[in-house]
């Protein structure tokens, strides 16, 4: 009777797989890999040099049939074609013609210019060395669709307005070739002589508006990205400006001095905004010039945010000159070019795109027959079964027939691992959203997901998440992307060795390939002190920490709780910005910055997404417990509208680490293999973890959902590879500083003698008691320092009896009165500094 059944599960069985999957032809299968070879190939760095070779090979050779044509043969070979014919010119031998590159160039010379655009046919040569460039040098700043339209388009407009301008009535040379010619003879007869040259001239300059960015104002046109030269022209006249403008003094100095709405009506506050802008366009562009000479380097960073401003948004946009162009916070490093796809390995598919399958039909029908055979030894009857191969393992989907229980299904796990010889089986009853029971069943063979994939593939490069992370393939085959700031926090937990490095490499070369450094900051904790050392060598891109500190990637204990504190004190700072721009997250506020809604003296800044990344959280846990949780509670709940998100990872998931306040605030975990099941519930709050197979298999836990996904891999010298890319090419002056914190241990009432003073103290003194105004915004502005190192400079001023505390929005109080006075307190810190040492 058993005997029956199981040859009735074998036929359904088996009648279900053949009608779900025919085998295809030999010739489909062969032709689908040679268009796969084709494309692989097509893709590759040595195809696309190949190609811009190539049109560059093409634009030297038209330039030079051309430039034959125009020179000496456009009459002779004129009259041959005449006579014989424009093919016969490629066909018949014994032509000759005056053209440099013989007949080919003959009969191109004739068919653009005399056939179709004339003169304007140099355009397309112009068009070719450009599409060669991109190509060659792989850049991304204008698209080739869109180059080689509005080309086209304006190579027909050149002809048609040459055509008009250069009748073949009066003028011999084809100015404008056949099609300009006709075209504008039809113009001519439609709207009349004047109203077709203002008609040409009206699309001629629209379309090269569009084409090259230009922005119209009342004095002309003006490009939207101004070279060196014209920033240096631009300075010439801004200083002027200042010359005329300035009132003069006997020692033909100026100086500033603050004036409230009551002293200044709105005209004069209107001509004060403008010379304080015209005043920072001199000094940026002279702090450039110096720079350039001195140090390449080192760049200008500027947010000035003042501490006296007290005028609400809406009227300091009123009284703010209206800019056209939107700000772009990557023009500091114009020049920075995203990692290359080729600076990764290739794994599996990517060496074999057809042969390297995971799973062979053989082994997907043995295990069918398995399941199918183990259930029927139970007198579990089902319906369908039906195979989702994966790159790690394989899920079959059965359907159990009308009256059995899941319970029964669900406890012959071990049965059906027994049978399959397979170890790491996972029943999934029933699955979520249909109604099936997933059975996931190792491969015999695993396939290795490789990052280069995922980061190639079309739905990494076109995707328009903000942080978008390539985790790897689901067991269904399909990339894996998702965004870290919608998760907002991702916590990473397994045994040793089971691939959390790996993955936490993905993450973060993920953002390196999607991101600008104006856009992202990390800062790394590493206990370890080896995991993360490779990306010392981004610091002046990527890297954010202290400041005052040696080194990028964090490892001591205490400067992990001061960092900790420290992105508490900017969480908080950005929440207040976001408050004075009365908008609720950092999308719409940098949104708002960009449009220049939000004026940099009021304080506002372009502000740049934090990830916070902790390789080893269990050791920190340990070593310092709740001075480590609590500012790291704190971040999870509250970082995620400022734009901080928090990625951490622990080889050791247990209550003791990942506690309650830890767990709340981390929705999207994942899990590694570990090895007791109860691991497996302290991360996902079930079990499962303690089945999978290890190296890269994992357990997505995200919006109350279990996704099983292989992780992506990258090796560490891919990882070395792309830092060093990234760490060649020029970058900011510094790391990204945080702001700086204080345990409430130090004394904070230290006089200056045990104080060690920024570089610039002493000339900071000198402006805040020149102006009597303690104010950072104005140590930033005369001395064109970064707000953080400002602020610095303004503690140290007030531990040193200069200034007064904070006042909140209003200017600290100064309490030396001269500079004479001042002379003498800064001789006898010195003198106190030299006693010490």
């Amino acid at each position: 009777m058993s005997q029956k059944k199981n040859t009735n599960g074998k036929k359904s069985a088996g009648s279900s797989s053949a009608a779900g999957s025919r085998k295809p032809s030999t010739s489909s299968v062969a032709l689908r890999k040679l268009m796969v070879n084709i494309g692989n190939f097509l893709k590759t760095d040595n195809a696309r040099k190949l190609a811009g070779f190539t049109c560059w090979l093409l634009a030297a050779f038209l330039l030079i049939a051309f430039t034959s044509f125009i020179v000496n043969s456009w009459g002779s070979d004129f009259s041959y074609v005449q006579d014989i014919g424009l093919m016969n010119i490629l066909t018949d031998s014994d032509v000759s013609t005056h053209n440099w590159l013989g007949r080919l160039g003959s009969y191109l010379s004739h068919l653009f210019f005399y056939r179709l655009f004339g003169l304007a046919s140099l355009l397309l040569v112009g068009l070719l060395f450009l599409t060669g460039r991109k190509l060659l040098y792989n850049l991304h700043y204008y698209p080739l669709g869109k180059l080689y339209r509005n080309g086209f388009i304006l190579m027909f407009l050149c002809a048609t307005l040459l055509g008009f301008l250069f009748s073949p009535a009066y003028f011999t040379f084809p100015f404008g070739g056949w099609l300009g010619t006709y075209t504008a003879n039809w113009l001519s007869s439609f709207m009349g002589l004047p109203g077709t040259f203002i008609f040409l001239l009206f699309c001629v300059i629209l379309v090269l508006i569009f084409m090259f960015n230009l922005a119209l104002d009342f004095s002309g046109f003006r490009f939207k990205m101004p070279n060196a030269d014209d920033i240096s022209d631009m300075g010439t006249k801004a200083k002027n400006k200042i010359s005329k403008a300035l009132p003069k003094t006997n020692n033909n100095t100026t100086q500033e001095t603050p004036a409230t709405d009551e002293e200044t009506g709105p005209f004069e506050r209107g001509q004060q905004i403008q010379l304080d802008f015209e005043q920072k366009l001199a000094a940026r562009v002279n702090k450039r010039k110096k720079e350039a000479t001195s140090d390449p380097n080192e760049l200008l960073i500027e947010t000035v945010p003042p501490d006296r401003a007290e005028t609400s948004i809406e009227q300091e946009d009123a009284n703010a000159e209206p800019v056209s162009e939107e700000f772009d916070p990557t023009l500091e490093l114009s020049k920075y070019q995203k990692p290359g796809i080729d600076l990764m390995d290739k794994y599996g598919r990517d060496l074999h795109p057809v042969e390297m399958l995971a799973v062979s039909r053989e082994e997907l029908e043995r295990n069918k027959e398995q399941i199918v055979e183990t259930l029927a030894n139970y007198n579990i009857e089902i319906t369908s079964i039906v195979a989702t191969p994966g790159p790690t393992v394989t899920l079959y989907e059965i359907v159990p027939a009308p009256g059995v229980r899941i319970s029964r299904i669900r406890n012959l796990e071990d049965d059906i691992a027994l049978s399959l010889a397979a170890l790491g089986i996972r029943i999934i009853a029933p699955m979520p959203g249909k109604g099936t029971i997933g059975i996931e069943v190792p491969n015999q063979n695993k396939e290795t997901v490789s990052l280069r994939s995922l980061i190639a593939s079309d739905k990494f490069q076109q995707t328009k998440m903000v942080l978008p992370i390539a985790l790897g393939k689901t067991i269904s085959d399909e990339n894996f992307i998702a965004d870290l700031s919608k998760m907002p926090h991702l916590l990473l937990a397994g045994s040793t060795g089971q691939g959390k490095s790996v993955c936490l490499n993905s993450i973060l070369i993920s953002l390196l390939y999607k991101k600008h450094p104006a856009e992202l900051k990390f800062v790394m904790i590493d206990p370890k002190k080896v995991e993360l050392s490779l990306y010392n060598v981004i610091e002046k891109h990527f890297l954010a920490k202290l400041p005052g500190s040696d080194e990028p990637i964090i490892t001591d204990t205490q400067k992990v709780i001061n960092t900790l504190n420290a992105l508490c004190i900017e969480m908080d700072e950005r929440y207040n910005l976001l408050k004075k721009a009365y908008v609720r997250n950092i999308a719409e506020y940098n949104r708002k910055f960009k449009q220049r809604k939000l004026n940099p003296e009021k304080g506002h800044r372009f502000l740049p997404y934090i990830v916070l990344v902790i390789d080893e959280f269990a050791d920190l846990i340990m070593t310092a417990g709740k001075e480590v949780e609590m500012p790291l509670a704190r971040l999870a709940q509250l970082s995620r509208a400022v734009g901080i998100h928090l990625v951490i990872a622990t080889q050791r998931p247990t209550v003791n680490i990942i506690t309650g306040t830890i767990k709340a605030n981390f929705p999207v975990r994942v899990a590694f293999r570990v090895t007791a099941k109860v691991d497996s519930r302290t991360i996902l709050d079930q079990g499962g973890a303690n089945q999978l197979i290890g190296s890269g298999d994992m357990l997505l836990s995200i919006s109350g959902e279990i996704i099983r996904l292989q992780g992506a891999f990258v090796d560490t010298h891919e990882v070395e590879r792309i830092a060093e890319f990234i760490g060649e090419q020029q970058g900011y002056s510094e790391a990204f500083l945080l702001p700086e914190y204080r345990d409430d241990e130090e004394d904070i009432t230290a006089t200056g003698a045990n104080m060690e003073f920024d570089d610039m103290f002493d000339e900071a003194a000198y402006v805040v008691v020149q102006h009597q105004q303690g104010s950072t915004s104005l140590i930033q502005r005369r001395l064109k320092l970064g707000y953080n190192r400002a602020g610095r400079i303004m503690d140290q001023l007030e531990a040193a009896g200069i200034v007064g505390p904070n006042a909140g929005s209003k200017a600290r109080e100064v309490f030396i009165s001269d500079l004479y006075e001042l002379d003498q307190l800064l001789q006898t810190l010195q003198a106190d500094k030299k006693k010490q040492l």
